[in-house]
């Protein structure tokens, strides 16, 4: 049975980010590229939930309920909750990876019900 896939307002507001950024710097078909590998990437977690591996930064923190698939340089951070995946961040791999995902997660956990 697949899973329900959601993304998260500021997981949204990431992805539109990254896409005027790319329609920007190296125009509209890249971003529309960019776009559409990052939507195939999160639509297979509808099948394969389990697939991503858990985000470097938080295992040095003992963290694992997190996980993360990549379309390289970009990465896309989700959480498993029962037969939902909520996406929660995306963001380019090159930032500083470690405090983004601590404030954003840690934002995301203290909001949930």
């Amino acid at each position: 049975m697949p899973f329900a896939v959601r993304l998260s307002h500021d997981a949204v507001r990431d992805l539109e980010d990254i896409c005027d950024y790319v329609a920007r710097a190296d125009g509209r078909s890249r971003a529309q590229h960019v776009l559409t590998r990052i939507e195939e990437a999160v639509a297979a977690l509808s099948e394969f939930p389990d697939r991503g591996s858990f985000p470097r930064e938080l295992l040095d923190f003992g963290i694992r309920q997190y996980r993360e698939v990549l379309f390289k340089p970009y990465r896309v951070v989700y959480r498993v909750v029962d037969d939902r995946v909520h996406v929660l961040l995306i963001a380019d791999g090159r930032r500083n990876m470690r405090t983004l995902l601590l404030r954003r997660l840690l934002r995301a956990d203290a909001s949930a019900p």
